[in-house]
Parts: C-alpha cells; structure tokens; sequence
C-alpha cells in the first residue's frame, strides 16, 4: 500500500497543538479523547502510513503533564454492553485500559462511573476497582440532561457529582467506546474547577471527521461508513461558517449539541471560549496528507470493506438493514463498487469452478492467491499455506505439512473433541505447520512468510468460522466475506 500519511510529523504537530489549548487556559485542560488510542486501525488503514499507535507515542510525548481518567457508563455495565472488536464486556475493557496504560508508562488517575442511578451491578465494579487501589468516582443522570442549563449548570446538577481529583495539566478522558459520558465528565470537572478558582478548558481530540477536508472526500465518507450503526451523518459546520466564513466538517452530534454547549460554558465561565465545535477540536491529521491520491484509495477500500461486515452482520442477525443501506449509499456517493475489491471476482470464480468454499488473498505486490475447501483444510487454510508458498517461491505441489500429520489431528477433533468438522482450521495448519518447522527447512522458510501478510486482502465465499477471523485478525489480514452460510443450519 503507497503510504499517504507522515506520522512523525503528525506526532510533532499533534503534541504541539495540545501543549498550546493547555496555555490558553491556564492552569489545566480536559481533554475529550474519541476513537481507540493503542490501536486505531480504522485510521491506519484509511490515512496508510498512520501507525496504529500514534495517538499513544503521541501522548507519551507529553507523560509527564498528563493523567488518565476512564469513564463507563452504569447502564453499560448494567447491560454488559461488549466491544465487539475485542469481544469483551465495557467494564472488563476498563480494566485492560488500565493495565495497558500503566503499562506504556502512562499514570491512570481514577475512573468515574458515568449516568449513575443506583445500578447495583456499577456498585460491584466500583467495589472490585477500589479493591484494586483503584480510585472510583460517580456521576449522576440529570433530569432534563442536555437541555435543562439552569439545572444543569447547578448545585443539583453538576454540583452533585463526584469532584475528580487530579493533580497534572492535561487530564485526557477516555472510555471503552461511544455513549460513555466522555464530555459530560468534561464538563462536570470544569464546573467544579471553577468553584474552586481554577482555570481550567475542555478540548476534545476526534480523529474522523477530519475537519480540513472536503465533506464527501472518501476518507470523511469513510468515517461515516464505520459509524454506520451510530447513525452519525458528517456535515459542515455552519457555527464556524458563520463565525469565520470558513467552510470545515464535523458530525451532526457535535453540530446539534454545539448550542447547550455553549449555553453550559457560558453558565461556568460567564461567556464560552468557543464560537463553534470545529474550534474545540485540536485534530491535525489534516496536515499531514502527503498522498491524497493514496487515502483515497485506501478509503474508498475501507467504504466496501464496512459494506460486507455490515451484510456479515445483518445476515447472523446482529446488525440492521439500515447500516447496510447508509453504507450503499456511501458506496454511491463514492462512485465505487463492491467489484473493485480486487480479490472479490477471483475467489467467487474459484467457489463456481470448484463448488465449494473459496477464499482469495491479494499479495504485496498485487498477485492475487486462491484456496479452495478439501478434505483436509478449509478454504481459509488452504490459502494461508498458497500464500506463504507463494512468497517464499516454494512450489505449489509442495507439502509443507505431510497429509500423515493432518489425519491424527482429525482424529483427535473428531474421534476425542467431538468435532463435525475433519477439516483443519487456519490455527490448526499454523500448529501444525510450526511443529513442521521444527524439523524441515522449507517449513521453516514458508512460516517465515507470515509477517508479509499483514496488510494483505482476504475475501472467502462463505462467512467464516470465528477462529479463522481471529487468526486473519492477528496476521494483520483485511478480511471480508460472502454474506452466506457454508451450510444451511438452524444454529451456527
């Protein structure tokens, strides 16, 4: 993939950028953090060259000034609402936050149970927290929360919350995901600043949408693609328009809940430091495009990508047909078409010719690969071991794991595990191909290869099972998927 992005100068610019909005206000600045921190994929795959981790070697720039506060919602907790990338529970996300946070040497104050009614499931997390050493604070629902200023902007507003103690300039809020109560913590933390005679400004940091480009560029449209179930709609900024005559994009929540946040900030401080959302935020991955060309490829890829996770979705029955037509109608938007997803036509010819499961990788340099479903391996092992034949220019009749040592694995899955299935799954043909390693040199060559695949294309004509997408996942593979069943069941 042609790199698009500068991430050293974006690391430069970002950190320099929040070190100002801090001395603008003085003493301490909040700082709503929207999207992952460790690992932003989404941004890494449409802004090619944006390493996943940026926004955290960023913030290690600035270690010394600032202080971690994780906020999760009590109903999230109530409802065990689960972070479907990682496949855990918000409330056990917290905890891996915490653990990854100290662990890249950044200090995590507290945390701070957000929309708090009594839930005694928030209760117990809070409880296991302190047992922890961790400190916990609460934040209450509001009666009338966002319109109700007076209220809000009260004693029995956000007078009634927890005060969060925190002790260094830049506080950055985070949370598990979306609806965690980021900005309401923000603000809550400025009331209470100010009582107590203390300067202190909110900023908030949001990677997508980018406000410098065009509205419907593809890396916008594919923001929009990925929030597709949130219903989030990119638009100008019609504060900033009017304020400065500057055209520039945001989302329609930030848009629609500008005004009472201004109504807030100016019950805090009198009069509000902000005359629109685009002035708030402190994105600079704008600047730092040295391919436009580049992103607009990756995002258009990144918009037909979202489209078959979102059939993926709707078809086990865990997304809606109004992600998929938002989604479509990105597609459109974009002028682009599922087809011009380059491993598509190949692994469907494959799954016609042969009828049976196909799946087809496109290689580094743009050679495309295909598997098929045997006996022995799935479609997506069969093309795991193409694949490293290919890069590692063994020939293709070449078994780099003897049909001897398949069987007695087949065995075990079907005679002792109780397994259907005989075929070997993508972890089971890397197991075995590493025990093959141990003792062949083309085996240890073709396992080599596995580093070469991150970044590559995957498309299977039937969806797969959930250990073949972990393993694609943890190759660093784009995958998606026929939205079809491999076999007619009424339980998958």
């Amino acid at each position: 993939m042609k790199i698009g992005f500068d991430n050293e100068k974006y690391l430069t610019m970002q950190s320099e950028h929040i070190k100002e909005r801090i001395s603008q206000f003085g003493d301490k600045l909040y700082l709503e953090f929207g999207g992952k921190l460790f690992d932003d994929y989404h941004a890494s795959r449409v802004l090619p060259g944006f390493a996943p981790d940026s926004k955290l070697r960023m913030l290690l720039q600035l270690a010394d000034q600032a202080e971690i506060v994780i906020a999760i919602s009590a109903s999230d907790i109530e409802k065990n609402k689960v972070r479907h990338d990682l496949g855990i529970t918000y409330d056990v996300d917290v905890l891996r936050l915490i653990q990854e946070f100290q662990d890249k040497g950044l200090y995590v104050g507290s945390v701070v149970i957000t929309q708090y009614s009594g839930q005694s499931t928030a209760d117990l997390f809070k409880t296991k927290l302190e047992h922890m050493g961790i400190k916990v604070y609460r934040h209450y629902c509001i009666e009338g929360y966002p319109s109700n200023v007076p209220l809000i902007v009260s004693d029995e507003g956000y007078g009634k919350n927890d005060y969060i103690e925190t002790t260094r300039p830049l506080v950055i809020i985070t949370a598990p995901g979306p609806g965690s109560g980021k900005m309401a913590t923000c603000l809550s933390q400025l009331y209470h600043e100010n009582k107590r005679g203390i300067k202190a400004g909110y900023a908030k940091f949001e990677t997508f949408p980018i406000w410098n480009l065009p509205l419907k560029h593809p890396v916008n449209l594919a923001y929009e693609a990925a929030t597709a179930d949130l219903n989030d709609v990119n638009m100008i900024d019609p504060f900033h328009l009017e304020a400065y005559g500057k055209t520039t994009v945001n989302y329609n929540r930030d848009v629609d809940i500008f005004p009472v946040l201004n109504a807030i900030f100016e019950g805090i401080y009198g009069a509000s430091p902000y005359k629109s959302p685009t002035d708030m935020g402190v994105n600079m991955a704008g600047f730092c495009i040295v391919d436009d060309d580049a992103c607009r490829e990756a995002s258009n890829q990144e918009i037909i990508r979202r489209y078959y996770h979102a059939l993926n979705r709707l078809a086990k029955e865990e997304g809606n047909s109004d992600e998929v037509y938002k989604i479509n109608l990105l597609m459109n938007q974009a002028k682009i078409k599922p087809e011009m997803r380059p491993v598509i036509a190949p692994c469907l010819e494959r799954a016609k010719e042969r009828k049976a499961p196909a799946a087809a990788m496109e290689l580094p340099d743009g050679r495309i690969v295909t598997g098929k479903t045997s006996s022995l391996l799935g479609a997506s092992a069969a093309l795991l071991l193409n694949a490293i034949k290919e890069l590692g220019k063994i020939p293709h009749d070449t078994h780099l794991i003897a049909p001897s040592a398949i069987e007695p694995i087949q065995t075990l899955k079907t005679n002792y595990l109780g397994s259907k299935n005989p075929r070997l799954h993508t972890d089971e043909v890397l197991i075995a191909l590493s025990m093959s390693a141990a003792t062949d040199d083309i085996a240890k060559k073709a396992l080599a290869q596995l580093p070469v695949l991150r970044g590559c294309q995957v498309h299977t004509s039937v969806m797969l099972s959930d250990v073949d997408i972990k393993i694609f996942k943890k190759l660093g593979v784009e995958l998606t998927s026929e939205p079809v069943y491999e076999h007619k069941k009424l339980y998958h």
